[in-house]
């Protein structure tokens, strides 16, 4: 423990004792490297912060051999040591969620206006089953994701007119997300999706799961004619102007979708047993047996709506991606497991390359499906194989039972999954905790519901990116004082203990200093100088002798931020003023030093490791 010594300052009006170091400690440099050094140590902290390699280091060939095939392709992890007791969990799991997979695929490819197809809950669950990493992930078609890809596709072509070209676009845009979600694990820069703030998304899925619900009046109150735009006003006025239609609603609209597969059993044969009386009721109608035909010749990668595929799968491919990682992390933490987000990137990317080419559209890990996987006691991404195989098993055998099932069942599971979107408890938490993620997420709601889904997504990304700009460019700094007969200094509106040094100005910068920052921060900083030289002349105390910079949390800082130290230096001198840095990180010390930047300071240099001492040594060359 160092010696200290306690130093008495007096204001004139009362007294402020701090304890300081007897000696002064250096602030060294960080040891040297080389550009070449330095520029693979920023790569591997920005690409690789988990070191993904550490687990190969002092291992001969054969085990990396085998730890290389297990970190590709996590199925080896598991399947050595898999036994009928996992495989009896996994059964019984995969049947469950085989049992949601089913209607929810059906009426999901409703939700994205494709045709009522569900080989998306059978080639991807088996791809994600190889290459994913989380036991309890339940893979399949999600709600948001169809939701975007039905409100953009169709506000340029219509799925009704030209059915063969909005196929085409949807399994293009399922290319395009794959590609994008599998660059993105693959170059390990997953930080990019994290641009959509928690808040925002709040906000944009609530309003699109009102519109959807919306949308859905048309299955429920029978309603031919009714429109494919995806805004609350076009919908209402829709349901208004057609309610004459509405008249022939019916008689199953009290079916409930509590349990989907059971609601399209029993409405099933209710329609097949009354269809002599229930004629009008919509149905579904035929479907084809068998797995749908490869879909590689329908890629579409000419004309003019090629960039509207590209754009399409680039924002579903996001939002599906955001929610199948966000579940993985979810039931890894349950069941006290970690999931590697980049193997979730690239497992998705990768089951959506090879779906866009097998007749299915944009899937990822369903947050429904994966909480009754996990309730069901998966234990292994077998259950995702078991449901592919009761879903092939539906598909060969199965499909021509569908033809009574009544549209406003379909319509019912889709209001009732939609609308668990609305989490109007997050919404809550956000207004007490942070109001400007609130107004973030409240735009975002704002702008789904009344603009469109599409424009509503944008403008939430917009405000994400706007919050971060923001937090950049004006970041926080605060005055600190001293706590008596301690070396702690903290913020004098947090602490009403915390008490002014005299002649001192203390203030602690909690950011990097950046191009984008520089100029806020010497205003900001000007600006509280002009105001303690005020607030001292008020209160007849004495004068303002030096600024003293805390720069503990600027990690960085940059040739603009340099320039800002040096002219904040010299603008100080000129009003005789002295000014001290203290305790910067190594980067930052060695910038400061290698830009001549400290030669304008006399003692010390100007850097110091705590504030107790710069201010003993410049109070002791003031005496002096």
């Amino acid at each position: 423990m160092s010696l200290t010594t306690r130093t008495v300052f007096s204001t004139g009006q009362q007294e402020t004792a701090i304890r300081v170091p007897l000696e002064l400690h250096g602030v060294p440099l960080p040891p040297p490297k080389t550009t070449l050094q330095k520029l693979r140590d920023k790569v591997s902290e920005i690409f690789f912060p988990d070191d993904p390699l550490h687990q190969l280091k002092n291992k001969s060939f054969k085990t990396k051999l085998i730890l290389g095939l297990q970190y590709f392709f996590p199925i080896f992890q598991w399947l050595p040591g898999y036994g009928f007791d996992l495989f009896r969990s996994d059964l019984v799991s995969g049947l469950t969620i085989a049992s949601l997979a089913i209607p929810q695929g059906i009426s999901y490819a409703k939700l994205a206006n494709l045709p009522p197809i569900i080989d998306s809950s059978f080639v991807p669950p088996i791809i994600y089953s190889v290459l994913g990493s989380s036991r309890h992930v339940g893979v399949g078609p999600v709600s948001i994701a169809s939701i975007v890809m039905g409100a953009m596709l169709s506000e340029f072509v219509s799925p009704t007119d030209d059915p063969d070209l909005y196929l085409k676009l949807a399994f293009t845009s399922t290319l395009f997300a794959g590609v994008f979600q599998a660059s993105l694990g693959i170059f390990r820069m997953g930080f990019i999706i994290d641009f959509l703030s928690k808040a925002t998304l709040i906000g944009f899925m609530a309003g699109a799961a009102i519109v959807v619900s919306l949308q859905q009046l048309k299955g429920v109150l029978g309603i031919t004619h009714f429109t494919s735009k995806m805004e609350i006003i076009p919908v209402m006025s829709s349901v208004f102007s057609h309610k004459n239609e509405s008249k022939k609603k019916p008689r199953l609209f009290w079916v409930s979708a509590a349990a989907p597969l059971t609601s399209v059993i029993i409405s099933t044969l209710l329609i097949f047993c009354l269809k002599s009386r229930a004629d009008k009721i919509p149905k579904i109608g035929q479907l084809p047996k068998g797995l749908n035909p490869p879909s590689v010749n329908m890629l579409y990668f000419h004309g003019s709506h090629l960039a509207l595929a590209a754009k399409t799968g680039l924002i579903t491919g996001m939002l599906s991606l955001i929610e199948g990682i966000a579940v993985g992390r979810t039931f890894a933490s349950l069941g006290n497991y970690q999931v590697d987000g980049n193997k979730e990137m690239m497992a998705i990317g990768i089951m959506n390359i090879v779906g866009s080419c097998s007749s299915c559209y944009v899937t990822a890990g369903a947050f429904s499906r994966s909480a009754v996987n996990y309730n069901a006691g998966a234990k292994t991404a077998m259950s995702n194989i078991v449901m592919a195989t009761a879903v092939l098993v539906t598909l060969f055998f199965l499909m021509p039972l569908f033809y009574y099932t009544p549209n406003v069942v379909l319509a019912a599971i889709i209001i009732t999954a939609v609308i668990g979107l609305i989490d109007y408890q997050a919404a809550y938490k956000l207004w007490k905790v942070d109001k400007l993620d609130f107004v973030a997420c409240l735009c975002s709601f704002l702008g789904v519901l009344f603009i469109s889904v599409p424009a509503g997504l944008s403008l939430a990304i917009g405000i994400s990116v706007f919050k971060v700009l923001l937090h950049i460019t004006r970041p926080n700094i605060t005055i600190l004082g001293n706590i008596p007969d301690t070396q702690i200094f903290q913020s004098l509106e947090r602490y009403t203990n915390a008490v002014r040094i005299p002649s001192f100005l203390i203030l602690g910068v909690a950011a990097p200093v950046y191009f984008a920052n520089s100029t806020y921060l010497q205003e900001r900083i000007l600006r509280f100088i002009r105001e303690e030289e005020e607030r001292i002349e008020l209160g007849r105390e004495r004068l303002l002798k030096c600024l003293i910079l805390d720069m503990t949390a600027v990690t960085a800082i940059d040739t603009s931020g340099i320039d800002t130290i040096y002219e904040l230096g010299k603008t100080l001198q000129k009003r005789s003023l002295q000014l001290a840095l203290v305790n910067p990180v190594g980067s930052v010390t060695e910038k400061l030093h290698k830009s001549k930047a400290l030669d304008l300071f006399s003692s010390n240099k100007g850097l110091y490791m705590s504030v107790g001492e710069a201010i003993l040594d410049i109070t002791a060359a003031w005496k002096a």
